[in-house]
């Protein structure tokens, strides 16, 4: 297949945005990538760096940066938000104001693993919601085991681009793939949007699993009962059952439950480590997803009658201060079941 030149506006220029914007423009796409920080933007300009988020990695050298939302997006063919679930709307919001000076053909989509907090939408619904000529159904969304800090050395990754749109997700599956970044398609967007946002609490407790010693074992259990959680919330919410098991589902959740890359798992570290969560976030000093996530699950779950107890104990160990010792022997004593 030849592939097509497309140009690409990036909103977004934190870790994840950065590294999916250098390897679209690696691929030849032209590529603009909008960040709120001037020092960050002259980083990737002049240097072909951005240190604050990814240190050394280099950039590809053709890749552009811009404060400017608008410059971003002026004859854009494509669109992609990687902005944190707190920021999609006032983004959004923005980008529909210079909608007029964009063509009417251009695709729109994300990248970003949340939802939102007590409306508990999905990101793809509060684009909609704030960019009211889109549809839901042709917008995409990339997700997968894709830690930046791998993607931007290159090293061999595969993730899922959903969409109802087939025709956007291929362009897409186009646009992105290379000799070390493979792309396949579904039509699930919200299947791996929930996945996606699931996976980060449950990131959390592969942190805490790993910060007090525990073994492969129970790292496993973990991933194992952890994934029945996710498939039991996202089917009742209209996701498909077999996209847990694939790269939006499984393959995100192994990645991210047990690699340091994951600012999820090292929060959990640093919780086991005595930490609390007010602390963690100020050093940290990047989005913490699965914090509020973790509320927003626990709000979906009650409100849908769903079991998710791994994830119910990591949000009363955030904002409820249970100890963690606590929350894992009310885990271990919770009544025998049959496996589901």
């Amino acid at each position: 297949m030849t592939k097509q030149i497309s140009k690409i506006a990036v909103l977004g220029a934190g870790s994840w945005g950065t590294a999916l914007a250098s390897t679209l423009s690696g691929n030849g796409n032209q590529v603009i990538l909008w960040g709120h920080n001037q020092k960050d933007v002259d980083d990737i300009n002049h240097q072909h760096l951005n240190q604050h988020y990814l240190q050394q990695a280099i950039l590809d050298n053709k890749l552009k940066a811009t404060t400017d939302l608008k410059e971003a997006l002026v004859a854009a063919e494509i669109v992609l938000f990687v902005v944190p679930t707190m920021a999609i709307r006032e983004v959004a919001v923005k980008v529909n104001q210079l909608l007029p000076s964009l063509d009417k053909t251009v695709i729109f989509g994300h990248a970003v693993k949340g939802i939102e907090v007590n409306s508990n939408k999905r990101i793809s619904q509060m684009i909609v919601e704030e960019i009211p000529t889109l549809r839901e159904r042709d917008l995409f969304f990339i997700s997968g085991p894709s830690h930046a800090e791998s993607v931007i050395k290159k090293a061999i990754t595969l993730v899922a681009v959903a969409s109802a749109n087939q025709q956007h997700a291929k362009q897409i599956q186009t646009a992105l793939s290379n000799s070390f970044f493979r792309v396949y398609t579904n039509a699930d967007l919200v299947g791996s949007e929930y996945a996606a946002a699931l996976k980060n609490v449950l990131a959390i407790a592969g942190g805490i699993i790993k910060g007090l010693n525990m073994t492969d074992n129970t790292q496993a259990a973990l991933v194992t009962r952890g994934l029945a959680e996710m498939r039991r919330l996202g089917v009742a919410l209209g996701g498909q059952p077999e996209t847990f098991a694939g790269l939006a589902g499984l393959g995100d959740l192994i990645v991210t439950a047990m690699s340091a890359n994951s600012r999820n798992f090292r929060a959990g570290l640093a919780l086991a480590a005595g930490k609390n969560i007010q602390q963690i976030q100020k050093e940290m000093g990047m989005v913490i997803e699965g914090v509020k996530t973790a509320k927003a699950v626990d709000q979906l779950s009650r409100k849908n009658k769903v079991s998710m107890p791994i994830s119910e104990n990591v949000y009363k160990i955030l904002y409820e201060n249970e100890r963690i010792e606590d929350a894992v022997a009310v885990l271990m004593s919770r009544p025998l079941i049959s496996e589901e």
